[in-house]
């Protein structure tokens, strides 16, 4: 006959095990209901312009910011746009010229972290057309493609073309998206010319060395010998409403770039590289590679907005737009510099 004692064993272990596990479960619950969900729409996370948004999530730097980053990863920046002012999305990370853009049109959009310096538009002429498109001039009545109509990169096109006394209506704009299908409907010849980013740009360039480019602006000094000036490119952003009414959310997001930002300056292109997912890394590495150490000089060390930057975005936009140089927009009202410097009162991570 088993002793009492030795029965009662089993039951001990049982509750032990079954406290066990729900202090694991309270534990697990309390860190979630403790972390903020917000889901950020990306204007298309294969391109390197975006990285440091997903390599945050790869960094686990929104974790420990105490939130639960959702992305979504749609076709180009306007997508990303009619996310959130949809209400699907609570931040895009796209291009800022999309603040000014909205600004026109009375909507109130806010950037509070920049992680690109320069924009990396680069205007490439399809392969198949390269003898007979020298200019920019030459795209008049051409297909261009871009990313999305009403994107960023069909921004920059419209620009360049006035710029170089083309109307922009006289040429057709073609959405081609970023990554594998902009290369394909330009090696196909399906367009004449793309505003393309890296690292499709430098994909295109390993199998075509004589790939035409006809405005580049992945430096410093491709950037301002464009614009005339340093140009913000890649931005958290919402709407003014959000970033008033999450401010806790909104500090925890600029707190993660700028981790993620200071981590990508501290480490080497190869161990980037290696945090990426494999699928927007792609088979083939050493493409990749190339493309990201053409890139890395584009990402902001210090998050913080320019004024004199999103001033020459206003002008660019006045150029190609006459709603943008008719609406008198206080373009201070479309950035805020607060939770970076707040960041760095508390943290020291920004310059």
């Amino acid at each position: 006959m088993v002793p009492p004692a030795e029965r009662r064993k089993p039951m001990k272990n049982t509750i032990a095990r079954l406290a066990g596990a729900l202090l694991a479960l309270t534990l697990t619950t309390s860190l979630a209901a403790a972390q903020s969900k917000v889901t950020i729409a990306v204007g298309g996370g294969s391109c390197l312009c975006y990285l440091p948004t997903v390599l945050a999530k790869q960094l686990g730097e929104y974790d420990k910011a105490g939130l639960n980053v959702e992305l979504v990863d749609l076709k180009g920046g306007s997508d990303a746009l009619k996310a959130v002012l949809g209400g699907s999305a609570d931040v895009v990370s796209g291009y800022f010229d999309h603040c000014v853009n909205l600004a026109a049109k009375k909507q109130e959009l806010q950037s509070f972290v920049v992680y690109d310096r320069y924009p990396g538009l680069v205007l490439v002429v399809s392969p198949a057309h390269t003898n007979e498109i020298k200019s920019i001039k030459d795209l008049a009545g051409k297909k261009v493609g871009v990313s999305a109509p009403g994107s960023s990169t069909d921004f920059f096109l419209k620009y360049m073309l006035k710029k170089n006394g083309l109307d922009p209506a006289g040429t057709a704009v073609i959405g081609v998206g970023l990554g594998a299908t902009a290369v394909a409907a330009m090696e196909q010849g399906q367009i004449d010319a793309a505003v393309m980013l890296d690292p499709s740009v430098t994909v295109l360039q390993g199998s075509h060395k004589d790939l035409r480019i006809l405005s580049d602006t992945r430096t410093q000094k491709d950037t301002l010998e464009t614009f005339g000036g340093e140009y913000p490119g890649g931005a958290l952003y919402s709407t003014a409403a959000w970033v008033n009414g999450h401010q806790k959310e909104t500090q925890a997001l600029t707190n993660a770039i700028l981790a993620t930002l200071a981590w990508i300056h501290s480490h080497s292109p190869e161990e980037i590289m290696a945090k990426m997912p494999e699928e927007t890394v792609g088979k083939n590495k050493d493409l990749y590679l190339a493309a990201l150490k053409n890139t890395i000089p584009m990402f902001s060390e210090t998050g913080k907005m320019d004024p004199k930057g999103a001033d020459a975005v206003l002008a660019v936009f006045s150029v190609g737009s006459p709603e943008v140089a008719n609406a008198k927009i206080d373009v201070s009202k479309t950035f805020t510099n607060k939770y970076v410097e707040q960041a760095k009162k508390t943290t020291g991570s920004a310059k």
